[in-house]
This record gives C-alpha cells, structure tokens and sequence, in this order.
C-alpha cells in the first residue's frame, strides 16, 4: 500500500502532525497575502520586519518561504533610475604615463615587501638555529667537564659554603668534586638534572630573581633557551623538603621540551627515574606525581605547588600528597611519607592560559 503524501504549498511533510501544522502556518499566510496584495513597499518592509522580530511565528519551513515571498516584492518595488549618460572622458598621454608609474611603484614596494620578510624569516631560521647548535655544545661541553671532573681529586680548601642548623652550630657542607670546575664558569650553579636515554641532562642554576634563567645560559650570555634554574626559595644545602625545578618547553623538545610526555602511562614506565645533584650531594628520584595546573592569582584559594616548598607539619605534607594525586594523570602507586625528599619538574602547558605541566619525584 503506498504511503500519503503531505504537501503544502509544494513542501512535503513527513507526518499527519507536521502536516497539520504545515496547514495552519498557510491560513495565516494566506491571511497575510489578503492583507498585502496592493500593499506599497514600506508596508511590506514593515511586515518583514515584524517577521523577523518573531511577531508574527511561523511553526514550519512555510513561514521561510514566505518571507523569501516578500523579499522578492519588496525588490520589485525598487524604483529604477535611468542610467545617466557617461561622460566622455579624455584621457591625456601624461595621465596615462603618470598611472603606468603608481602600478610601477605598487610593483616595486610589493618586491620589496616580500624581499624584507623572506630576509626576516631567513634571519629567523639562522637565528633559531645558531642558538639551538651553540646551546647544544655549550652543554655537551659542561656534561664531559663534569664526567672529567669526577675522576680528579681536587686539593681541600678551608673556605666553603656553610649553613646553620637548628642549634646554630655552624656547618661547613663540602662541593662534589665533579662540579668545582664548573662552579668556576657561574658560581650560581646549583646542581645537574638527568633524566636517563631523554634530551634531559642539563646544569641548574639558582638566583634571587626567578626570570634571569629564563633568558640567559650558564655563561650569563642572552639565550632565548634560557637555563634549567631552581625556585630562589629552595635551600639545596639544608635542603627544602621540595626542590622545585623550571625550564622552557621548547619545541625542539630541548631544555624540559620532553616533560609532557610523561601523561603517557609507558613513557613513565620507561623513564621512571629521574637524576638531580645538588652541588653538594647526590640525588636519585622515583616519579610519584604527573599532573596540569597553572598560575593562580594570589587572591585566589587553591592548590599551588609551585608554593610548596617546606611544610611544618605532616598534616601540612599529607595535604599537599592527596590534593597531587587527585590531578595526577596516571597512578605510580607511590605515596610519599612525611620526611620524605621531593623534586618537582616545571615546565609550560599550552592547554590552558599560563598552564604548566608537573612532573613530582620522590627521593630514593
């Protein structure tokens, strides 16, 4: 048995409710078309109007199609103006010879324009590539300085860093013999951070002023790389409860470029441990903690780990445990203790404005 059909006004409908509905928007078209048959054009301009204000509903696509109606008798009603006649207009030699000269001068500035950005990207290129290869010797230099460096016994010094214990005793904490030679190029050399078969195996700096190492290397020189520094408020010689550490995410993958990696549960699993000397002692850390987060406004109330650096109680550092595991990307299985040594990678997150990504570690 073939099925009904239901057209209005040359629009099928798939049901009797569509249809119905269909039937009624026509009456109150048919209304409508009564009303505007000798209608002039303001008139209708005023019902269009009214019409897409939704004064006037319309429940199916009939409602569309007569508004297209009254466009088209609305442009019926524009009055045409005959054309003028043209002018005749006389064109002298100069005039031409002076037009020929602005499209030749248009010519000349878009030649010049394209010259000046392919320079400018040319410059981009060698300059992004000139501070990428001398970035990478500076720091293959450094690594085989340190590695020497290790297997020489330097003479003893009386002078040393020193720091003072809860009694006030003072306490003479000797430099490893592998970063004396490099405490030479930058005495704000605070340690080296490794992270096995990755990019990762950089000197860290640390300065009272946390944006310094954003653009400088360990010579002090401009380099948009920067360095790998620690937080001016951790104490490595103490130490801090949590050393935080911050470098570029390049796009290179160089400086802390690979970090993001680590929200992969088998990029973990391949590089679960993490290398971080102080100048001072050494250092192996196992991963616990891979999470997102970024820079808060200091009137805002929230979970800041760039702010947790000491806690003065196990209540304290619980705390800070349980709000990283709540954000944590993937599960370690590893719950850090309350006396326990942490270190905290930081690097840039693009997910989000002034987003970072955290890579926390426990001390073994």
């Amino acid at each position: 048995m073939a099925s009904e059909e239901y057209v209005v006004e040359g629009r099928s409908f798939r049901n009797k409710a569509d249809y119905a509905l269909a039937l009624s928007d026509k009456k109150r078209i048919d209304l409508l078309r009564s009303k505007i048959s000798n209608a002039d054009k303001q008139t209708l301009i005023e019902l269009k109007k009214r019409l897409d204000n939704g004064e006037v509903e319309f429940q199916t696509l009939l409602g569309e199609d007569f508004k297209e109606e009254l466009e088209e008798k609305i442009s019926g009603h524009t009055t045409v103006k005959p054309e003028k006649k043209a002018k005749k207009i006389e064109v002298s030699e100069e005039a031409v010879l002076k037009e020929v000269e602005k499209q030749n001068l248009r010519r000349r500035l878009i030649i010049i324009a394209c010259i000046v950005v392919f320079v400018f990207s040319a410059g981009y290129l060698y300059f992004y590539s000139y501070f990428e290869n001398r970035t990478g010797a500076d720091y293959e230099k450094l690594s085989a300085m340190k590695e020497s460096s290790a297997s020489v016994k330097h003479p003893e010094k009386d002078e040393g860093p020193q720091y003072i214990l809860d009694n006030e005793e003072k306490v003479e904490k000797p430099v490893l013999e592998e970063y004396k030679n490099l405490l030479n190029k930058n005495k704000k050399l605070i340690g080296w951070v490794k992270i096995a078969d990755t990019i990762i195996d950089y000197p860290v700096m640390q300065t009272v002023d946390n944006e310094y190492y954003l653009t400088h290397n360990i010579y002090q020189e401009y380099d948009k790389y920067g360095s790998i520094f620690m937080d001016t408020n951790c104490d490595a010689m103490r130490p801090s409860t949590n050393l935080i550490l911050y470098g570029h995410r390049m796009q290179s993958g160089k400086m802390f470029g690979i970090l993001g990696e680590y929200a992969k549960k088998d990029y973990y699993e391949k590089h679960k441990i993490i290398s971080f000397d102080t100048i001072y002692e050494k250092g192996s850390y196992e991963v616990c903690y891979v999470f997102r987060s970024h820079v808060y406004k200091e009137t805002e109330i929230a979970f800041k780990y760039y702010e947790f650096i000491d806690v003065n109680s196990e209540t304290e550092f619980n705390s800070y445990m349980e709000e990283m595991a709540a954000v944590s990307l993937i599960d370690t299985g590893i719950t850090p203790k309350y006396g326990d040594k942490l270190l905290t990678l930081s690097t840039c997150d693009y997910e989000e404005k002034d987003g970072r990504f955290v890579v926390v570690a426990r001390k073994k």
